[in-house]
Formats: C-alpha cells, sequence, structure tokens
C-alpha cells in the first residue's frame, strides 16, 4: 500500500531524534504526520497513606500536564518549522493503557514509526508496539540508532517464512517493493513440505510480487546453528538492503517475551530498519 499518513509516539521527556527522523520520513515522500506527545500518568496512592499524600499526588499530576502542555507547544513549533502537513495530540493514560491509547491513534494512519529513542525507552517500548502492531492492524517501522530510514529504498530484503504474518508484510510493504531496484526474498532453513512452502520455498510469493513487477530474487539459507535473526540481519548487510519487511510476533506474545524469538530480537537489537506487520 502506498503510505500517506505516518505517526510518531513521542514521550514527554523523550529527545527530538524521533520526531525528526519522522520529519524526514514524511518529507520524503510527501505525507502527512500524525504525532502522539505522552506522558504517562502518576498513579493515585491507594490503602493508608500519611495525611498529605494526596497533595502530593496533585502535585506530581499537576506539574506531568504542565510539563505535557509544555512539549506539546514544543513539537508543533517543530512541525510548523518543518513545513509538513502535521496533526499534534497530547495523551496521558495510566501505563495499563498506553497500548489501547497507541492502537486507537495508529489505526487512522498507514505505519507507526519506532525510533532510537523509543526503542531505548524501557517502560514504554514494548507497550507502544503492542498497541500498534496488535490494537490497530498497521504495520511499524523500527529505525535503529545511526541507520538511514527511507521509504523509497533500492534493495529490500523480505525475511518469508510462507505465514500468515510475512504475508500481511509483504502486502503492506507492496508499493515500497515495486518501487525498489531489487527485492531480495530471504528464507532461512526453508520447510520443504509441500503443505507449507509448496516444493519450492520462495518460488511462489515471488512469482505474487513479479506478477506486480517487483524485481525478486530468492535466496535460500542455512542457519548453520545460528539465531534466524542473525542469519538475516547479516544477510540485509551483505545485499546492501536498505529495509528488512517481516512479519512480527508468529509465535505468542509471552513465548517471544520470555523465550525470544526473531520478533524480540529484531527489537532489541535492529541493525537495518525493519518495516513489521501482523
Amino acid at each position: 500500500m502506498t503510505f500517506k499518513t505516518l505517526l510518531s509516539v513521542v514521550d514527554v521527556k523523550q529527545n527530538d531524534d524521533d520526531l525528526n527522523t519522522a520529519i524526514a520520513l514524511c518529507a520524503e515522500i510527501n505525507a502527512q504526520l500524525s504525532v502522539v506527545v505522552i506522558a504517562i500518568a502518576t498513579l493515585p496512592p491507594l490503602g493508608d497513606y500519611p495525611i498529605g499524600t494526596a497533595d502530593v499526588w496533585l502535585k506530581d499530576r499537576h506539574d506531568d500536564l504542565e510539563a505535557l502542555s509544555k512539549r506539546v507547544d514544543a513539537v508543533e513549533t517543530m512541525v510548523k518549522n518543518a513545513d509538513i502537513s502535521a496533526t499534534v495530540v497530547d495523551e496521558y493514560p495510566e501505563p495499563a493503557r498506553i497500548s489501547r491509547v497507541i492502537g486507537r491513534h495508529a489505526r487512522y494512519t498507514d505505519a507507526t514509526i519506532i525510533g532510537s529513542s523509543l526503542l531505548r525507552h524501557d517502560l514504554m517500548i514494548t507497550t507502544v508496539v503492542d498497541g500498534a502492531l496488535f490494537e490497530s492492524g498497521r504495520p511499524i517501522l523500527i529505525v535503529p540508532h545511526g541507520s538511514k530510514p527511507t521509504l523509497r529504498p533500492k534493495c529490500v530484503l523480505l525475511a518469508w517464512d510462507s505465514g500468515v504474518e510475512c504475508t500481511r508484510a509483504a502486502r503492506e510493504a507492496l508499493d515500497i517493493m515495486i518501487s525498489a531496484e531489487e527485492v531480495h526474498v530471504t528464507l532461512v532453513d526453508p520447510d520443504t513440505s509441500s503443505i507449507v512452502s509448496g516444493p519450492e520455498p520462495g518460488a511462489d510469493i515471488a512469482a505474487y510480487l513479479a506478477h506486480h513487477g517487483v524485481k525478486t530474487t530468492v535466496d535460500r539459507l542455512p542457519s548453520g546453528g545460528k539465531a534466524i535473526a542473525d542469519v538475516l540481519k547479516q544477510h540485509a548487510i551483505d545485499v546492501s538492503a536498505d529495509l528488512i519487511v517481516m512479519g512480527g510476533y508468529g509465535h505468542s506474545r509471552m513465548r517471544e517475551r520470555i523465550f525470544g524469538g526473531v520478533t524480540r530480537s529484531m527489537l532489541d537489537e535492529p541493525r537495518l530498519p525493519v518495516l513489521m506487520a501482523r
């Protein structure tokens, strides 16, 4: 699909790196930018607390909202100076509601940008990713520190395992891949059973993409005992990919959080921009 709107989630205490990334991407493709400036609400005291505790909570809440208002003003100034079409809203959710809040905003954009500052935010990253992927049905664009993000890449690596998640990712990135000079459909230790991948793993998706004018190469790689995520990352570097496209959370979220997985590894240690869908 063609990306016409992008979502950027900005924490009230966060620096401007992620916002600058979002602005640059929107300028590149002439897209609308939707910015959600978020502060995590200070929870009210519960149970028996000394007299005055409620006053402290009210003071903390007042300070939170004041900081949020100032951050919104600063963000509005930045997007105005950038001369792009943008909307800026603020949110003050309790921790348990962050995912739902992000999901609600993400539904009305084409992708949510997960920048380097957000990737380092231990409290926010999991809830924002959960909200953007599971509460919206939209993809996320992971942009690690030091990378050069673009939505007009010359070379794309499509991580493929014939699953529903990577099928969705391929569909979301179709216009991007059509415009690319080359797309590497990459399978690691592919399942050769006909019920999963057909007699020639990767051939079906390559044919589908070719019908849309995508210039594809199918790469079938052995893991050699290495983690699949590591093989994908290294191959992306070897073929000079500008973007990795992949499905997210092929296993349950709980399983991946406990035991790890390709999705978890891509979030924890990305090397290149990753467009992820579920």
